[in-house]
């Protein structure tokens, strides 16, 4: 592989990695309802998920996702579900006890925070599709091609790792001006507004497969 194709993959992923979408979301109402040590967990759930998709796709298993329309449907069905559920579950959670003056945010705990990370990513399709469609433009067409692409994928990895380190930093940062039990029940709301919405946008994105 050229250094060329290297540096237009890592500007290619760095790019795609802070962009806001539903990781940041998640990091974000994970660091509010649990604190800084939460989204560490967190972030390291869902650099567990993008791994186990950058492994599929390397093995070629996430081309099932694109030959088979029941597979991508039945992943994409149940992300959209589990998006549905969190949502649902912290919106109720945030209005539990709304007539008492101060509304308290149920606290996250680290394992939940890693369990809701990885499971987030990993039943989101469009991560194998993802790595599927952009991985090939990269490799080198010889033998070498599968190790190259373990290495692309530990790049991708590893700057969404480092992105997801700032974003809780920036998250914890903004907790302390969050801290009235008030402003963080209404902040949860919206998170859990905005992971509904993800959750329905999965559900009806039908047509996004590559």
């Amino acid at each position: 592989m050229s250094t060329t194709s290297l540096l237009a993959f890592t500007a290619t992923a760095l790019l795609l990695v802070v962009t806001p979408g539903l990781d940041t979301m998640v990091l974000l109402r994970t660091v509010l309802g649990g604190g800084r040590r939460a989204g560490l967990f967190g972030g390291f759930g869902t650099t567990l998920g993008c791994l186990v998709w950058g492994c599929a796709g390397i093995a070629g298993l996430t081309a099932l996702l694109v030959a088979s329309r029941l597979a991508y449907d039945a992943v994409r069905w149940a992300g959209a579900a589990y998006l549905l559920w969190l949502g649902v579950s912290a919106l109720r959670a945030s209005w539990r006890g709304r007539s008492a003056a101060p509304v308290d945010v149920p606290v996250v705990t680290p394992a939940a925070a890693l369990r809701i990370g990885f499971t987030t990513n990993l039943l989101n399709p469009k991560i194998g599709v993802f790595y599927l469609s952009l991985l090939p433009q990269f490799l080198p067409a010889d033998h070498s091609s599968a190790a190259w692409g373990a290495a692309l994928v530990g790049i991708h990895v590893a700057l969404g790792q480092l992105w997801q380190l700032v974003v809780v930093w920036l998250a914890a940062r903004a907790a302390v001006v969050l801290g009235s039990p008030r402003v963080r029940a209404w902040t949860e709301r919206l998170t859990a507004s905005v992971l509904i919405g993800f959750g329905l946008k999965v559900a009806w994105d039908s047509g996004a497969r590559g």
